[in-house]
């Protein structure tokens, strides 16, 4: 008779096997999860929050602090559905897997998420939540789209669809429509209009999206919706409300079938969420928390007074980097990020960015060698045990280069340009790696998925370049103005047609050629 293999033995995760699941090899919660309670709220459980802040949740737990500060998830869209179930099942427990460069790997059950709620079929369920005076942070990972904004002017939204029903909605008790918010700006608005009444104090609402000014963004978004909603509660919210900035960093890719086999295999674990991630983590964090916060720096975290040089940092180097090895790279046949990074001609072109253009737009970052920072990064993107896909960095490319690699580009601009030794050239051929991207078909004649919440509007740009070369660029949402500029565009179209012409490895080793100067 055949012994069973490691991934056919592997238990259930729930809290009642946990003495079990602690035998593979995994470390498990040394705190006991029914003294937990919830102090947190946050919207947009993914891969990367259940690597970052619920690690850093779960670090102080075990040292027997922050017990009270416990996650409850909430999940507004369809596709939450299958993490709530997956969480559910397992009592909020998942494994975390961390892989360093060496091969080596750290398991550890997590277990500072209490609770899930589906806001779909839970509305009320997740108001009861946020209302809940134990409950002093909401939190957000919604990524950059998230927000509602124009990326371009910092406005709000408001007349996208979700948003205009939520604003339209009275979600009073006492107008008996039943009506419950849909969107994080009705659950938010809603569930601070209700603790004013209650005479409840606010919530501090922490942004932990890769936007530069998350926190002054969320306070943007959030009052503007208030403002449309109700002006009164809106002059509350300004004035009682924070929304403290942050910088977050941890490489996350998206968990596959392979990575639940092998957590079933290596550790005897049948987890239906696990996630899987670099070694590497960082949060810089604003002190700024009305309410009371967990003690963030026992954990690991830089609690600060400016977080704002670490994070233009972070989006300058680390994010707008990951844009220049998206297209650049899937366009040349790789799929996944280390093997873009460890090619010495792609590794050189995005050092070359960094130290030309993006790092001359840094604000000097306390503690921080910026030198030695760009070359963990390279380190980092290296790291071919993570296997983070070129796919996950291309996808929803509308929400990242406005954000990250446009404000590179106008800030050189406005500082000189070339005259002032200010260069554009090498992120306009990160750009005009996207526009050769969005055209749907690679070098190979294959196909490309582009996924971007403006796929049609970005494709149908993108198929007009045969007829007018800078059609990409007319888009002032994603771009402003940088059509106008003559010496972007040049450098634009000189990349573009190259990158058109003879394929992105001969593109970029023209640019190798030019000295990273250009091809105009």
């Amino acid at each position: 008779m055949n012994e069973p293999t490691a991934a056919q033995s592997a238990v259930d995760l729930s809290l009642r096997t946990l003495d079990a699941a602690a035998t593979g090899g995994a470390r498990v919660p040394g705190y006991d999860p029914a003294a937990r309670r919830v102090g947190i709220v946050h919207f947009g459980v993914g891969g990367f929050h259940r690597a970052h802040q619920a690690l850093y949740l779960d670090r102080l737990m075990n040292s027997g602090l922050a017990l009270d500060w416990a996650i409850c998830g909430v999940g507004l869209m369809p596709h939450d559905a299958a993490m709530r179930d997956a969480l559910t099942t397992q009592d909020g427990l998942y494994t975390l897997v961390e892989k360093s460069p060496d091969g080596s790997r750290d398991a550890r059950v997590i277990g500072s998420l209490a609770e899930y709620l589906f806001a779909p079929d839970e509305p009320e369920a997740v108001l009861a939540r946020l209302t809940d005076p134990g409950v002093r942070i909401v939190s957000l990972t919604v990524t950059e789209g998230g927000y509602n904004y124009n990326p371009r002017t910092g406005e709000f939204l408001a007349d996208t669809p979700a948003v205009a029903a939520d604003l339209a909605a009275d979600f009073t008790a006492e107008s008996g429509t039943g009506a419950t918010p849909t969107t994080t700006f009705g659950y938010i608005t809603e569930a601070l209009r209700r603790r004013r009444a209650a005479g409840t104090a606010p919530f501090t609402v922490m942004s932990c999206d890769n936007i530069q000014g998350n926190g002054h963004l969320a306070r943007t978004v959030f009052t503007a919706f208030a403002e449309a909603k109700d002006p009164d509660l809106a002059a509350w919210i300004r004035e009682h409300v924070a929304f403290p900035n942050s910088m977050v960093d941890r490489i996350t890719p998206v968990t596959t079938d392979a990575d639940r086999a092998a957590v079933a295999a290596e550790y005897g674990i049948a987890d239906r969420w696990p996630v899987v991630c670099e070694d590497y983590i960082q949060w810089v964090l604003e002190d700024d928390f009305p309410a009371g916060r967990p003690p963030f720096e026992q954990a690991g975290v830089q609690v600060v007074d400016d977080v704002e040089p670490y994070e233009l940092m972070k989006l300058r180097l680390l994010n707008a980097t990951h844009q220049a090895m998206a297209y650049t790279g899937y366009l040349a046949g790789y799929r996944y990020a280390h093997e873009a990074a460890q090619d010495p001609l792609f590794a050189e072109f995005f050092a070359q960015y960094m130290r030309r253009e993006g790092e001359p737009t840094l604000k000097p970052v306390p503690g921080i060698d910026l030198a030695a920072y760009q070359a963990k990064l390279l380190e980092r993107f290296s790291n071919e045990q993570v296997r983070d896909t070129l796919a996950r960095l291309c996808a929803e490319s509308s929400d990242r280069i406005p954000t990250w690699l446009v404000p590179v580009i106008v800030q050189n601009l406005n500082d000189g340009g070339a005259s002032a030794g200010r260069s554009v050239a090498l992120s306009a051929a990160i750009v005009a790696s996207w526009a050769r991207y969005a055209e749907g078909v690679d070098e190979a004649g294959e196909p490309i998925d582009v996924v971007d919440r403006l796929k049609d509007r970005v494709m149908a740009a993108a198929a007009r370049q045969g007829e007018d070369e800078l059609a990409f660029l007319r888009d002032p949402e994603l771009f402003g103005d940088l059509v106008e500029h003559e010496e972007f565009a040049r450098h634009y179209l000189a990349a573009l047609r190259s990158f058109k012409a003879v394929g992105s490895r001969a593109t970029l080793e023209a640019l190798r050629d030019s000295g990273w100067a250009g091809l105009a």
